[in-house]
């Protein structure tokens, strides 16, 4: 039995459909833990258990949990609530359903980082490594698939790359780091949770083909949209009241500001690229799959 969390999301509706390519020859069952429902699509709410609720009420994985082998762990963004709260006070209701139900795996995702100079004050990502260390302190096998920027993040600013041609960062315009597509990230837990014959606590990076610039992604945008896109670099201050002005939690907004500051620093430097640590979505093909269809609406 594999549990999966969040399978609606960006990475969760990557991954369900590659288990149910090959779980069920390999005699594995599929529950998945969904607030809604009705946001499965039917030929997967025909082939999984649901268990109705949010992963971060005790009761719902406790439920959940019962007599399962292995979960897929991905906390929600709630910009509502603390980093701190966010990913360790969300996670320790399903930490102690692990211990008590005796699972044996657990494939997590969090954040590249984990030794590096600024780990410590990198915000979302501080409080996503003390998410990992809650999780494998339960005694679990436990594999943190550790990741860079996804290529996704550039979907939000979709229309003001449509209307005005420019999208922004805090980061320094030629700092080439790592990026990935969620559908790699998928891909690499599909694997994991499929062939559990991995034991210890460890992290698994998923680093994309190549490092890009923000003006590497601009120039690469031009080229596959056809209309001409800049970069636009924004101070701390900037990205601090854009986030404010939406409403979130100050202390998220601050952790947000940290981990940007800390990527600017090189917080996704820390891990070489090798045949193991790449994956293979390119930002060109991601951008003519997923970016111009989002720009051209």
């Amino acid at each position: 039995m594999i549990v999966i969390t969040a399978p609606t999301g960006n990475i969760g509706r990557h991954l369900v459909p590659l288990l149910l390519e090959s779980a069920p020859a390999r005699g594995e069952e599929l529950r998945v833990i969904v607030r809604d429902p009705a946001r499965l699509p039917e030929a997967v709410r025909e082939r999984v258990e649901v268990v109705t609720g949010s992963h971060g009420d005790p009761a719902v994985v406790d439920r959940a949990f019962a007599g399962a082998d292995a979960v897929f762990w991905l906390v929600p963004p709630d910009a509502s609530r603390t980093p701190e709260d966010a990913y360790r006070g969300f996670t320790r209701p399903a930490a102690n359903a692990l211990a008590v139900h005796g699972v044996g795996h657990v494939v997590g995702v969090s954040a590249l980082g984990r030794g590096t100079p600024v780990a410590g004050r990198a915000g979302l990502v501080t409080a996503s490594l003390a998410m990992d260390d809650l999780i494998a302190g339960t005694g679990v096998a436990y594999r943190a698939l550790t990741s860079p920027s996804f290529f996704e993040n550039v979907l939000e600013e979709a229309d003001s790359i449509r209307e005005k041609g420019v999208f922004s960062d805090l980061v320094d315009a030629d700092r080439r780091a790592p990026m990935v597509a969620v559908a790699d990230i998928a891909a690499a837990a599909a694997g994991l949770l499929l062939d559990r014959s991995w034991t210890g606590t460890g992290s698994v990076p998923v680093l994309g083909p190549r490092d890009l610039s923000p003006n590497d992604l601009a120039r690469i945008m031009t080229e596959r949209l056809g209309l001409p896109v800049r970069y636009e670099r924004q101070s701390p201050d900037d990205v601090r009241t854009t986030l404010v002005g939406y409403g979130l939690d100050p202390a998220f907004v601050e952790g947000i500001v940290d981990m940007k500051r800390a990527k600017d620093d090189g917080l996704d430097a820390g891990v070489a690229r090798t045949p193991d640590t790449a994956s293979p979505t390119t930002f060109e093909q991601w951008c003519a799959q997923t970016l111009e269809p989002a720009v051209r609406s």
